[in-house]
């Protein structure tokens, strides 16, 4: 139970993310390059302080450092990026599909056991999925941005693999923001023509990398060691439907049956997921 608990707050930290992200760049209060710089180095500070405090010490962490350093940078570009032309459905849609697509793969190369109850689950949970971000109108997809959200996915997916390795979460996720921060900042300076930033888009991005960055992805490393990488692919299927549901309390989105059909689907699949073989 306790597993699953942490599982559920670390699914509603990534939610909050996506919300977090849209709010700002969706609405112009800020560029997707600087909320994603500013997302970081908000993470970074914080975290370091955190170690600091904790004196915990800091460690490179060798080649697998690397690994989860570009897959940070990928996804939080590439998910900054991409909601300036998808709608909250449709890219949680591509960016979850591609990161289970990702983690199931890691697991297979890595002989990790995928049961078939397993199996069952995540059709069950990205079955719903589907049916309940399919676009119902026939609009017109960017596919840049489909492209930049999958891009998204595919660097989450590393950064999650390389999360089952670590031993301290809290240090692993610290030095994996103080390295890719510099980073971001110089690819802003290279890349950014010009920025939008007003201080309702710099409060949600601290917010977004302090709190549901830092800290979630802390949590998140600290849990993947005994979820494995197959049944913590499809826990994050919940992810859009967390975030839809906040949409409907927070922005008076209508409920639909759609959607309770779809969230049944999900959650079931997860928890068949979630079940020790």
């Amino acid at each position: 139970m306790k597993l699953l608990f942490l599982t559920t707050v670390t699914m509603m930290a990534f939610a909050a993310n996506s919300v977090l992200n849209r709010a700002a760049v969706g609405t112009g209060d800020m560029d997707a390059l600087s909320f994603g710089v500013v997302r970081l180095v908000a993470g970074a500070v914080a975290l370091a302080a955190l170690v600091v405090w904790q004196n915990r010490g800091f460690a490179f962490g060798g080649a697998g450092r690397g690994v989860a350093v570009a897959g940070l940078l990928i996804y939080i570009f590439g998910f900054s990026l991409a909601y300036r032309g998808l709608d909250a459905g449709l890219g949680a849609l591509i960016l979850f599909g591609v990161v289970q697509m990702t983690m199931f793969g890691g697991a297979i190369a890595a002989r990790e056991a995928v049961p078939t109850a397993r199996w069952l689950g995540a059709g069950l949970a990205l079955a719903g999925l589907v049916w309940l971000l399919t676009p119902g109108d026939g609009a017109a997809i960017s596919v840049t941005h489909a492209g930049a959200m999958a891009l998204a996915g595919f660097g989450w997916g590393l950064y999650s693999l390389q999360g089952r390795k670590e031993v301290d979460a809290t240090q692993a996720t610290a030095m994996n923001f103080i390295f890719a921060a510099p980073v971001a900042v110089v690819v802003f300076v290279l890349l950014s023509a010009e920025s939008t930033i007003t201080g309702a888009g710099l409060a949600l991005a601290i917010v977004s990398g302090v709190i549901t960055s830092g800290a979630g992805y802390a949590l998140w490393y600290a849990i993947l060691p005994d979820l494995g990488a197959s049944r913590a692919a499809v826990a994050q299927l919940t992810v859009p439907v967390i975030a839809m549901a906040g949409g409907m309390v927070f922005l008076s989105e209508p409920l639909t049956m759609r959607f309770v059909g779809a969230a049944v689907l999900v959650i079931g699949g997860v928890l068949v997921s979630m079940r020790k073989s």
